[in-house]
């Protein structure tokens, strides 16, 4: 399943609207990438799926205290 490791976040039901406006259910999917990201509290490599607005994120504040903000232990 495609799932953040982090934030947890995954697939969403939503629906498309045709122009006749005609519902119909869909998934929307988040975009997951495998990262191999280095923590210098820890001093070495994390491998984690995580979306690329977590990537964002932990570019900004820095992965360990991205992890505390969400209760994960690395």
């Amino acid at each position: 399943m495609a799932k953040s490791d982090i934030t947890g976040k995954r697939k969403l039901l939503a629906q498309n609207v045709s122009h006749s406006n005609i519902k119909t259910k869909r998934w929307q999917n988040v975009n997951i990438q495998t990262r191999r990201l280095w923590v210098p509290e820890l001093n070495r490599f994390v491998t984690l799926r995580v979306t690329t607005r977590d990537i964002r994120t932990i570019d900004k504040i820095g992965l360990f205290a991205y992890a505390q903000r969400h209760g994960v232990t690395l």
